[in-house]
Order: C-alpha cells, then structure tokens, then sequence
C-alpha cells in the first residue's frame, strides 16, 4: 500500500494545513496516512487542539488507514497516553511510535504502554529500532500489530 506521512516532522502544521495534505496525498494515490502530533501542542497540555488537529486529519482521509506517530523519545509516560487517547477519541486507525527523525525508536514499554491505552480499539505500530527476529517479536508479544523495523531485509 502507499503511504505518505503528515505533518513531518513535528507535526507543527495547522490542522488546516494538515487536511489538505491528506485530502491531496489520497486524491494522488495514497492508501494510508501517517501523521505527526503537534508535539508542541501535547507538551503545552493544549489537549483540545491534538485531538482537533487528529480529527481533521481522520475527516480528510475518508476512511482510510490513519497513523498517529506520538513520537514516543520525546514524551514522558503520562504524555504517550494522553497522545493515545486523544488518538483513539478522534477515530484514529492506529497509534505509531516513532518518525524515526527524533532518535530512538519503537521500545518494547512504550509499545506495551501504548497497547494498554488502547486495548482493543485501535491498533499499534512499532516504528524504528527493530533490527532483528528477536526485537520483531518482542513487539508482537507487546502488542504491536505492524512493525516498522530499521533492518527488515535482514529480518
């Protein structure tokens, strides 16, 4: 499938800006939407302003696949599960873990974190650092239900 991402890559963009990404991503052929939070936003406790800023996002896509990256290296435990509720309250398909650019990557806590929040409603992606079978599995068992490994020819 193609994806594009939104909002790369601190997901500083207006929402408005935002939906016409993704209105225009999926009019030129993409499947499925990855998009950044306004990290900013979520650190700043403007809880109102992540969760319109996803939800402009999941309109837009009309039903298509939507990732919201949270950036995990960059929040604390508190922050990655207000990310994920305020994803899963705008309909979101999905929560991911990382863009790859902030360093770090997918950990098996903050998958598990993340699958906790969400429990059965949304899925969870494991994004970056996952380099061999071992790490692949490790996040299986932790509830992601799609990988982005760093190394998948050698996985």
């Amino acid at each position: 499938l193609v994806c594009t991402v939104i909002g790369f890559p601190l997901g500083a963009s207006t929402k408005e800006v935002k939906a016409f990404e993704t209105k225009n991503a999926i009019e030129n052929g993409a499947d499925e939407i990855d998009m950044v939070i306004n990290i900013g936003a979520l650190k700043d406790g403007r809880y109102d302003d992540v969760q319109a800023d996803i939800a402009a996002v999941v309109e837009a896509a009309q039903g298509k696949t939507v990732k919201v990256i949270i950036e995990t290296v960059l929040l604390t435990d508190e922050e990655k599960v207000k990310a994920c509720q305020l994803a899963q309250a705008a309909n979101a398909t999905f929560v991911k873990t990382s863009t790859g650019l902030a360093g770090g990557g997918a950990t098996v806590e903050d998958v598990k974190l993340m699958k906790e929040t969400v429990g059965d409603t949304m899925e969870v992606k494991a994004s970056g650092g996952v380099r061999n079978y071992d790490d692949f599995k490790a996040m299986l068992d932790a509830g992601a239900t799609r990988i982005g490994p760093s190394a998948g020819n050698q996985i």
